[in-house]
This record gives C-alpha cells, sequence and structure tokens, in this order.
C-alpha cells in the first residue's frame, strides 16, 4: 500500500501526476488537504475537528480530502483509514515550488512525509522548481518514477525520508540525480504593509532566499538544482547540535 499526500491540495495538478506514476507499482490512497496548505510545516489540528469526505477525482484510486494539514492527512490515514493495513510507502507532492535547504523546515509536503517516517513508514517529499499551475511535471514524473521504484527494490533502512527537488527544465535537459547534503540558507524577509478597504493595517510576509554556501562547493542540494541536476537529500528528525554537547557541558556543574 501507498499513501499519497501533498500539501497544495487534492485537486494540485502535482498530485495528479504523484498518483499517476505512483499507482504502477502498488495500490494506492490518497489522503489530502481540501484546500491549500503550503508553509503549513509540522502543525496539527486540535481546536477543532476533522472531517473527511470520500473524493472520486482519480479514476478508481481510493481518495479522500481531510479538511486538516498535512500532517493531520497521514495521521489520519494512518489510525483511521488503514488502521488494520500497513503502509510500505508514503510519498508527498509533487510539491509545485522548492524544497531545497531550510525550506523543509516549513515545508508541508516534506512535513507531512516527516510524519509518516516518525512512525517508520519510508517516505518521500517531491518538489518540482516551478510555482505555475500549468507546470510541466513530465521530468518530476520520470525521475519520481526512477526514485520510486529503486526505493521499492532497495528498502530504506536506518535513513526513512528523502527529500527530492526536480529542476524545472525539460525532462531532456535534466542531467541526472545527485544524492547530497541540505544546503545552508536563510530568507531574507519584509511584511508588505497595507490598509484594507475597512481603513485596518496588514502586513504581507515577502522575501527572497539566499544561499550561503561557498561558490566552490559543489555538494549540496542548491548547487545541484542550479546545475539541473534532480537532488536527494536524505534526511531526518534529530535537530541536536552533536557539536554543542561538548561546548556546553560546563552547564552541568550548576
Amino acid at each position: 500500500m501507498i499513501l499519497i499526500t501533498n500539501d497544495d491540495g487534492i485537486v494540485a495538478p502535482g498530485i495528479q501526476a504523484l498518483i499517476e506514476v505512483a499507482s504502477k507499482f502498488d495500490e494506492i490512497l490518497v489522503v489530502a488537504p481540501d484546500s491549500p496548505q503550503s508553509g503549513k510545516g509540522h502543525a496539527v489540528t486540535l481546536n477543532q475537528p476533522l472531517k473527511l469526505r470520500k473524493v472520486d477525482l482519480f479514476g478508481d484510486i481510493n481518495a479522500y480530502e481531510c479538511t486538516g494539514t498535512p500532517v493531520d492527512c497521514v495521521k489520519i490515514a494512518k489510525n483511521v483509514i488503514l488502521k488494520d493495513k500497513k503502509i510500505d510507502l508514503c510519498l508527498s507532492g509533487i510539491n509545485h515550488g522548492a524544497n531545497s535547504s531550510v525550506n523543509i523546515i516549513y515545508s508541508g509536503t516534506m512535513s507531512a512525509a516527516m510524519e509518516a517516517s516518525l512512525e517508520g513508514v519510508p517516505s518521500i517529499g517531491f518538489s518540482l522548481l516551478d510555482f505555475s499551475f500549468e507546470a510541466d511535471f513530465e521530468g518530476a514524473k520520470m525521475y519520481a518514477k526512477k526514485i520510486i521504484g529503486q526505493i521499492l527494490n532497495n528498502p530504506m533502512d536506518d535513513c526513512k525520508l528523502l527529500n527530492v527537488n526536480i529542476p524545472a527544465c525539460p525532462a531532456d535537459a535534466i542531467r541526472g540525480i545527485k544524492v547530497c547534503r541540505q544546503a545552508e540558507g536563510i530568507w531574507d524577509e519584509a511584511f508588505q504593509e497595507g490598509t484594507d478597504p475597512r481603513g485596518d493595517k496588514y502586513y504581507w510576509l515577502t522575501g527572497k532566499f539566499l544561499c550561503r554556501e561557498d561558490a566552490g562547493k559543489e555538494d549540496h542540494d542548491v548547487w545541484a538544482l542550479e546545475n539541473k541536476y534532480v537532488s536527494v537529500v536524505p534526511s531526518g528528525h534529530d535537530l541536536t547540535h552533536y557539536n554543542g554537547i561538548q561546548k556546553f557541558k560546563y552547564l552541568e556543574n550548576f
């Protein structure tokens, strides 16, 4: 059984592309948000009940839309719909827009995959570097098929989570796959101020991503994508800064 979800909503073209690919490998269950949830990160719904509605959007594929976040979708799929069934693989995406570098922290796409991996389910998040609703998913589908096939034949043991990003270029222009690390980066942010029709001020977050890697480094995902490679970053949940353990040992003396 393959569980598919996303953060762009159940009608997004990206999830249709992923279903098209994954359905060639195994039985599919789709549980996805009923509306866009980009930037939700690992948010869960606690202050109101979740609702599920069965939908007929993907032919004979069993699919539900959920009123919650991407992480809610994974939780309710595992604990309600598939309560007595094993999930062999969780796929999230294909996201419209990059989830490379620090974007993994904010990403609903990657948080859904991460939630499944926390439960021991091998999981992959796919993202295409194109925000357009009319994005060309042919290259993304081609490499998703390659990666899913390899993962199903080569089980994910110690690492249960892959962050896959695909460059926005024609399929025949993609140079291959780079397994690499997450780039150092940050968002240079600002808020645009405005006034609504009632005269109340509002603030709209804007910004641009800044890569903080030395120009000569070629072992990270931003470099891979800029050079038309599909980036694959083995990811995890442990946020410990291990070098800091010894540095802060002095606190044990107080």
